[in-house]
């Protein structure tokens, strides 16, 4: 028979911290994630469909091309193509032909967008607060700074 003797919380080991600041990224990510997904499920909405539909609804009247909002998202065309499907699929987003370079494809709100969208806030609230909570509302303010900043910095764009 084994010792299945617990250690005391004092005692637990955490993992170890790697030097490989995308690993770290990825990690944090995924557990944010995973925390305003959970809260987001009863609207029946993923993270990153929401930070869809408030992207285009930050925009007003002015329509994006694909390739605009997969820019504004910091996300390649492909995998924004992808999670645009089932928006489109529930009627929340709708893909428009642009009259001025028919190539391009122009995506809009719908009114069932938005009210998904509105619905979704106070989820998202939720989420936002407990994290805030957690986190720290000046540590969170300056996390976001710091993330923002990578994200938008061309230093870290595709290189060869």
């Amino acid at each position: 028979m084994t010792d299945t003797k617990k250690m005391p919380v004092e005692e637990e080991q955490l993992p170890t911290m790697s030097r490989c600041n995308a690993s770290a990224a990825k990690k944090a990510a995924r557990r944010l994630s995973l925390m305003y997904d959970t809260v987001l499920a009863p609207v029946g909405l993923k993270s990153s469909q929401y930070g869809i539909l408030s992207e285009l609804h930050s925009r007003g009247a002015s329509l994006p091309t694909v390739r605009e909002l997969a820019e504004a998202l910091v996300m390649d065309r492909s995998t924004l193509g992808q999670n645009l499907r089932p928006l489109e699929r529930d009627e929340l987003i709708t893909l428009l032909t642009d009259p001025n370079d028919r190539r391009n494809r122009l995506i809009a709100l719908t009114r069932l967008g938005i009210a998904k969208l509105n619905e979704a806030a106070k989820y998202w609230s939720i989420a936002q607060d407990r994290f805030e909570a957690t986190f720290g509302k000046q540590e969170a303010a300056d996390l976001r700074s710091v993330l923002f900043a990578i994200a938008h910095n061309p230093k870290f764009a595709k290189q060869k």
